[in-house]
């Protein structure tokens, strides 16, 4: 019974060692008395919102990706939203005109070619693409409906060349708002004769920029 009981409270101790026990720090006080506190938790290990974690030309990136603008307001380069709006604006008004010209001339030819002498398109009495033209009509309706749809996917294309441009002009300037030029570069720019290769012995007045660093 006796070696039962000893058995049970080595085994109790030896899990209370092993035990992981609070961290504790002590603080000396002005009497003879200490008072112990526990020591600050390490948060390093907490799980943090996924943007905090990017630098700050990342943020720009991104905002400018999910509301165009958003990076460059990000970069207090308030200025250039109206530009990006305006941008905006004007590939927009182009995509709905090219469109809608290029949806008219589509439907009017199907119109055309459909062999049913009760339908009549919007063009059928006009100069150079009404019925009257018979296949030269059909052929300018083909020709206008394939120019609309050219402008249409140009103005796809520049728009979206567009978007990633304001994407990465907010990253390169987020980039570079932190860049500092110190005093100790200059700029020298100065007359110069450059050398003509296809005629030797030959020389051209230019300039030379020279970028250095000045000493004290």
């Amino acid at each position: 019974m006796r070696l039962k009981f000893g058995a049970m409270a080595w085994l109790l101790g030896l899990v209370l060692y092993f035990a992981p026990a609070q961290s504790q720090g002590q603080v000396m006080t002005v009497g003879p008395d200490s008072v112990r506190v526990p020591l600050p938790t390490d948060t390093t290990t907490e799980k943090r919102f996924f943007l905090s974690r990017w630098d700050k030309p990342a943020k720009a990136a991104f905002f400018s990706a999910v509301i165009p603008g958003a990076g460059q307001f990000y970069n207090k380069a308030y200025w250039k939203i109206p530009i990006v709006y305006a941008t905006g604006a004007v590939l927009t008004y182009f995509y709905i005109d090219n469109n809608n010209n290029y949806q008219d001339y589509r439907e009017a030819l199907l119109i055309r070619q459909d062999n049913n002498p009760d339908t009549k398109d919007q063009f059928a009495d006009l100069p150079y693409l009404g019925e009257a033209e018979g296949q030269r009509a059909i052929n300018n309706l083909k020709y206008r409906r394939d120019f609309w749809r050219r402008n249409r996917d140009l103005t796809i294309i520049l728009s979206v060349a567009a978007y990633s441009l304001q994407i990465a002009e907010a990253y390169v300037h987020a980039h570079l708002k932190d860049f500092e030029v110190g005093e100790d570069l200059a700029l020298r720019v100065q007359p110069n004769l450059v050398p003509i290769h296809a005629q030797p012995n030959s020389f051209t007045p230019g300039l030379s920029l020279t970028l250095y660093t000045r000493t004290k």
